[in-house]
């Protein structure tokens, strides 16, 4: 529903151009919005106009006219004076809230229907009817952005990207929860990946300059057709789950990059279990000191080379080599092998899993 100050500014906007006094009076008589005291208008005689099956009338030295919803009676709008003047721009002020009531309708249908749409609520014969009634096209290139935000209904980080977006029609800014924004986006013909990743990257820098926030945000894959929307926005939604517990440093998560950390995140907790029992019958990464971890990982972010490892760890060759075979003796996986490698990264990266599963229930 419009709200009282938004009625006020209109009629504020329309008595400075034409010098007219105007009032919004509620079916039951009660002031809405007023340039005037409305005292010298009694309730009694606006539900009586109401109930009339006049859409205009003249009643104590002022024009009355029917403001609808659709078809359903909503306002009364008085006009003071009992002129042609008055009863002119009366008709223009009639029109004036009439349009921004189905406006102000619009918008909110569309963002109840792109929620709805997000949520997979709809049949698909109502998605295609509300669109065309909505006017919104089901055939174009969208892509679902999540930005999760530090704090919970953080509207500082809402009104900023619906000020870098709501001047654009086709894109829709919403949310289904208290925790993220979402951005449903339109793409141009020829607009990739590329360009996708920049978009975030800008939500990125600007919400945590402007609203000092250290947001994460995810997008889903481009889809061709309205109904594919609810696909895109499940997708971001995995991608900020799966970011969460395997590429925690990571701020921006694309669904198409996700990798072997889509796969295990898709696996049963008992599966997970079984095969670290399989791979680990003693020592399990979870237990490893922080020197072998930084070890480790430092060894996989060098494809495996032993001396730039060193390098990067500023100890000597063979102290890595000392430690890589410290860690075979207790695991049985010896990581300068490549098979026992992918092994053992698998392993971590179920362990995190595990973990961040086990912390959810």
């Amino acid at each position: 529903m419009i709200s009282s100050q938004i009625l006020q500014n209109t009629i504020d906007e329309l008595h400075t151009i034409t010098r007219v006094d105007f009032s919004i009076m509620d079916v039951e008589g009660n002031e809405v919005a007023s340039t005037i005291p409305t005292d010298y208008i009694s309730s009694q005689a606006i539900a009586q106009f109401a109930d009339s099956p006049a859409d205009s009338q003249v009643v104590q030295n002022a024009h009355f006219f029917k403001i609808y919803d659709e078809k359903a009676l909503e306002y009364v709008l008085i006009s003071k004076g009992s002129g042609e003047d008055a009863y002119m721009l009366g008709r223009v002020a009639v029109s004036e809230i009439q349009n921004l009531i189905i406006a102000y309708k619009e918008r909110f249908d569309r963002n109840n229907f792109i929620q709805n749409l997000l949520l997979d609520n709809m049949l698909l014969i109502d998605i295609y009817n509300r669109a065309k009634k909505l006017h919104i096209e089901t055939e174009v290139r969208r892509i679902v952005y999540l930005i999760e935000t530090k704090y919970e209904k953080d509207n500082t980080a809402m009104e900023i990207v619906k000020g870098l977006f709501s001047g654009k029609t086709k894109d829709f800014i919403t949310a289904v929860d208290e925790k993220s924004i979402i951005l449903v986006q339109e793409l141009k013909e020829g607009e990739s990946y590329e360009q996708v990743d920049e978009t975030a990257k800008m939500l990125r820098d600007m919400l945590n300059t402007e609203a000092m926030s250290d947001v994460k945000i995810a997008y889903g894959t481009i889809v061709n057709e309205i109904r594919q929307v609810s696909r895109s926005y499940k997708e971001a939604k995995l991608a900020l789950d799966v970011g969460k517990i395997f590429y925690m440093e990571r701020s921006i998560i694309a669904y198409n990059t996700l990798g072997i950390g889509r796969l295990i995140y898709q696996l049963p907790l008992p599966l997970c279990q079984m095969f670290m029992k399989e791979v680990f019958t003693e020592a399990k990464p979870d237990s490893f000191d922080e020197e072998t971890l930084t070890t480790i990982n430092k060894f996989f972010e060098n494809s495996l080379n032993v001396s730039e490892t060193a390098r990067q760890l500023y100890i000597h060759r063979n102290t890595l080599v000392y430690r890589l075979e410290k860690l075979q003796k207790s695991t049985g996986l010896d990581i300068r092998v490549f098979d026992d490698a992918l092994t053992f990264k698998i392993a971590m990266m179920v362990v995190s899993y595990m973990k961040y599963m086990e912390n959810q229930m």
